[in-house]
């Protein structure tokens, strides 16, 4: 088997294995060993839904990818007409999208529609992701759009470092509560520019944890720690880097940062018009988008090269959801 069979192929044991609950101690962040995953009910192919059809949209970038596809061919699987525009832009440009028509629905952050959408300010977020929920929920019924019910997973910012450096310079801390603020001082943090004045990011981390590292600004954060240029960096909790051992999470148990679970958002006249099989499908396929599950998927594309169609349906087939 060469090198990149191989990488495929526990890549593939690490999702489904993830879905028993079990860790495991090597490299990667959700295998375990034995057991298989959890199979849910089949979606049902509905012959009632044949004359009905629906486009589904994402945003420009893997995780968007990948949702979009697991949402537009489990539609599929229940029978509708699915079209599917994946590679709109921001959030702006999907969100105006939807508004306008071109799409009937796609998958958006809570804590993005907050800040971006319905002009809440950052502090002003509910840290708690029911009440952030129910929050966009509100905004987006005034608009006539439903946001279905949120993922298990959320992709927000998340403070990294290399497992060596955890243990070498941050004595294995788990929380950002426990680094000390004389120690942190002397190391550097690797941003995207517009961090350094966002108080969801490291403004926010000098206020509410009294850190003050030097600021790095880059847009690359991984290789910053990489190339010893950082200690600390910037990135995303979904993060397909993440799935393996080699980067550590330092969790932000201060409400940092605002949460930004996943909810579909559909246009309401459609959704009521599609009937009741759409809302059922889109909330079930969510089942195990947990944030381990969801990090191996990105790592699928991002790291092994694979397309996202494959890998949404890779999903589905996993965890039952369409046969194979």
């Amino acid at each position: 088997m060469t090198v990149l069979l191989a990488i495929a192929a526990s890549l593939v044991l690490a999702l489904v294995a993830s879905a028993c609950g079990s860790d495991s101690k090597s490299s990667s962040s959700s295998s375990s060993s034995g057991g298989s995953a959890k199979k849910n009910a089949a979606i049902k192919k509905n012959p009632a839904n044949a004359s009905k059809s629906v486009t589904v949209g994402s945003k420009n970038f893997t995780e968007q990818f990948i949702l979009g596809e697991i949402y537009a061919q489990a539609l599929k699987a229940a029978g509708y007409k699915v079209k599917k525009d994946l590679n709109l832009g921001s959030e702006q440009i999907a969100y105006k999208a939807l508004k306008g028509g071109q799409i009937d629905g796609y998958p958006e952050y809570t804590g993005t529609s907050l800040t971006s959408f319905f002009k809440l300010k950052t502090d002003k977020v509910p840290r708690d992701p029911a009440k952030a929920y129910q929050l966009a929920k509100a905004d987006y019924a005034k608009q006539g759009i439903t946001a279905l019910p949120i993922t298990q997973f959320e992709n927000t910012y998340r403070i990294a470092t290399t497992a060596k450096l955890l243990k070498s310079d941050f004595h294995n801390a788990k929380k950002l509560s426990e680094l000390k603020p004389a120690e942190v001082s002397s190391k550097r943090f690797a941003g995207f520019p517009e961090c350094r004045q966002r108080t969801d990011c490291y403004l926010g981390l000098q206020q509410r944890y009294h850190l003050k590292p030097k600021f790095v600004s880059t847009q690359q954060a991984y290789e910053a720690l990489d190339k010893g240029q950082a200690e600390l960096g910037a990135v995303f909790s979904t993060d397909g880097k993440l799935a393996g051992g080699k980067y550590k999470v330092i969790e932000d148990d201060k409400g940092l940062f605002p949460p930004y679970q996943i909810s579909f958002g559909i246009k309401t006249t459609k959704l009521n018009s599609l009937g009741p099989d759409a809302k059922k499908t889109i909330i079930a396929v969510q089942k195990n988008l947990t944030l381990k599950n969801m990090r191996n998927l990105n790592q699928r594309v991002d790291v092994n090269k694979e397309k996202p169609a494959d890998v949404a349906k890779f999903y589905l087939q996993s965890f039952g959801f369409v046969k194979g």
